[in-house]
């Protein structure tokens, strides 16, 4: 019930269409009720059961009867239901909009969710969950604001109006009709404990078959390069096959349980009318009793029918709620302080004092790592994998937070300052780039709003993308296509140091792979990182020979710890680990690039 009472203090933030709501549909049940009593009315005033006639045998009209009268009765009837259908109107306009504003909050709450969390939160869910989370999820929220929430009262008030009424009319007809109500509020409530798990279940394999279909949808390159389509299609399937399973199962609970509904009303409806039909005989009910009644039961036909619906609603509703609100109530590990300071433009000196990290409490990535990387120089960063290369860089702008020690820019520990304004200073070009489905000139321009032409331009110059750029049709306003596609994969990183370029920041990070391009591109690229690294502070995850000669320090990682530390020419004549990895990696990429360099002199003497 938390779950329940925490959706609906989100609605009652609308309190004015809330109430609006609850106002319009007070009015429609009372001008339904109205409607059967003029109906009513109307029939015992056009006849007289003991008037007949000895030689026809047809009953006479009331002789006290005129059309004057008929016409108010004509009229009070029409204007009953024209009231009704206007505040049937407006119940369902307040609610529908109800609805679509708190799961409007709800979808915004989620994502803001979502872009506030640190990379560790991401690490553990799975893209697919969380779309299901915001899309299926919020729309059970929203139907339960609207069937649930507003409805369900609506029902309550309608059972209780109906029902004394009916006891009002002839109470042995409504003892009659209502015989089998403990019945169906037994099985109801045994329904909705059923269908609360099965919706939970429902929900989960469908988040689980949207990471299958995201998975595939991204890895389309890999899954047809392997021929795989036939296996994604057969892990796509079962999952489908047991969601469609899921969903049939709570149909169906949800149909047998509508199908009593209606078998109740059918079975009461013929004792109604046979037991009623003895009390005209015995003159103690009216015809126009009798229809007044029927016509009230037909109404209760609708809390009735209607109760199935808004048991679903909050079955749905408890387990779709439980999976947003695990959502919006997680923890980020990385968090501001309330009193975060706004970091100006940093000078760019960066230490690691005593740095630990692990990612969980089994085992440590880093341990006690001490880096002084100086305003404008240049440090690289070599090891194996999963020796914790990936990790320091990611803990200088806060992806993640050191579990032991501290992060200080220019001697501030830099969780005093906002995530924002960290950032800011902090400008990273990763190995996976990332581009949006845009123009290259939005591509660039991301994270500068107020970025002019030329400013765009000259960043993509420092990028040596340019010329590129102009060779194309459309120039800058070029559409990247999803996740940039459209480009080569020297573009792209060429994109994305022009993307930081605008940014300015006064420390940058490096994820400095050139594996998959050619030697003409590396060298374009090469230029480019020389370009943006003039006079800021940089951190390179090496992997070319050029980029750790040329640093002003280099660090050795193996199993989280810093075992080498120093320059090119130190750590060579130490004939550690360093000189190892020279030999093995970096020499060969000189041998090739001496290769092609004599190619292309060769190429210029014909």
């Amino acid at each position: 019930m938390n779950i329940l009472m925490r959706i609906t203090r989100m609605a009652y933030y609308y309190r004015k269409r809330l109430i609006l709501a609850y106002l319009s549909f007070f009015a429609a049940i009372g001008f339904s009720l109205l409607v059967p009593w003029l109906f009513g009315k109307s029939i015992d005033q056009l006849v007289v059961i003991e008037g007949v006639l000895e030689e026809g045998g047809r009953l006479i009209p009331n002789p006290d009867l005129t059309w004057q009268i008929l016409f108010v009765m004509a009229s009070l009837l029409l204007g009953a239901s024209l009231c009704r259908g206007f505040f049937d109107f407006a119940r369902t306009y307040t609610t529908d909009s109800l609805s679509q504003l708190v799961s409007y909050d709800f979808r915004n709450q989620i994502y803001d969710k979502l872009q506030n969390v640190s990379f560790a939160y991401h690490d553990k869910e799975h893209t697919g969950n969380l779309m299901s989370k915001a899309t299926a999820d919020v729309e059970a929220i929203r139907r339960f604001v609207n069937m649930g929430l507003v409805r369900s009262l609506e029902v309550v008030v309608r059972t209780i109006a109906v029902t004394s009424i009916l006891i009002w009319i002839n109470w042995e007809l409504a003892l009659i009709s209502l015989i089998f109500v403990p019945f169906l509020v037994l099985r109801s409530t045994l329904v909705i404990g059923k269908l609360r798990r099965m919706w939970l279940h429902v929900q989960e394999v469908n988040g689980e078959l949207v990471t299958v279909l995201q998975e595939n949808l991204v890895g389309i390159h890999v899954v047809k390069a392997f021929g795989s389509e036939n296996f994604e299609r057969r892990k796509y399937d079962k999952k489908a096959q047991e969601l469609r399973e899921e969903y049939y199962q709570s149909e169906r609970l949800q149909g047998t349980n509508s199908a009593w509904m209606s078998l109740y009303f059918t079975f009461a409806l013929c004792l109604i009318v046979w037991y009623g039909g003895w009390e005209i005989i015995r003159g103690d009910l009216t015809p126009g009793q009798l229809a007044q009644f029927v016509l009230y039961l037909n109404q209760l036909t609708f809390p009735i029918r209607a109760s199935a619906q808004i048991i679903n609603s909050f079955s749905r509703a408890i387990s779709s709620g439980r999976r947003i609100f695990d959502v919006l109530d997680s923890s980020s590990p990385v968090e501001e302080k309330p009193d975060a300071r706004v970091m100006g433009r940093a000078e760019g000196h960066v230490q690691f004092r005593s740095a630990s990290f692990a990612y969980d409490a089994r085992s440590a990535t880093l341990q006690s790592v001490n880096i002084d990387a100086e305003p404008g120089k240049v440090t690289a960063i070599l090891g194996a994998p999963g020796s914790g290369k990936s990790t320091i860089v990611n803990l200088i702008p806060r992806f993640y937070d050191v579990t032991d020690g501290e992060v200080t820019i220019d001697g501030d520990d830099i969780r005093e300052f906002t995530l924002e304004s960290l950032r800011r200073n902090v400008g990273i070009v990763q190995q996976d780039i990332f581009l949006f489905d845009a123009t290259i000139r939005d591509n660039i321009a991301y994270g500068v709003s107020n970025a002019s032409e030329e400013d765009i331009v000259n960043a993509a110059k420092v990028a040596q993308l340019h010329d590129q750029i102009m060779s194309f049709a459309h120039g800058y306003d070029t559409w990247v296509g999803e996740r940039g596609s459209t480009l080569s994969g020297g573009q792209r990183q060429r994109l994305s140091i022009a993307r930081t370029v605008l940014v300015n920041p006064p420390i940058l990070i490096l994820d400095d792979s050139t594996s998959s391009v050619d030697v003409e591109t590396e060298r374009q690229i090469h230029q480019a990182m020389v370009n943006v690294m003039k006079g800021r502070t940089t951190f390179v995850i090496a992997h070319r020979l050029s980029t750790v000669r040329e640093a002003d320090q280099i660090l050795v990682l193996k199993d989280g710890h810093i075992v080498e530390e120093g320059n090119h020419v130190e750590l060579m004549a130490r004939r550690g680990i360093y000189r190892d990895i020279y030999e093995l990696q970096l020499r060969p990429q000189e041998e090739v690039l001496l290769d092609a360099s004599l190619v292309g002199g060769d190429g210029g003497d014909n």
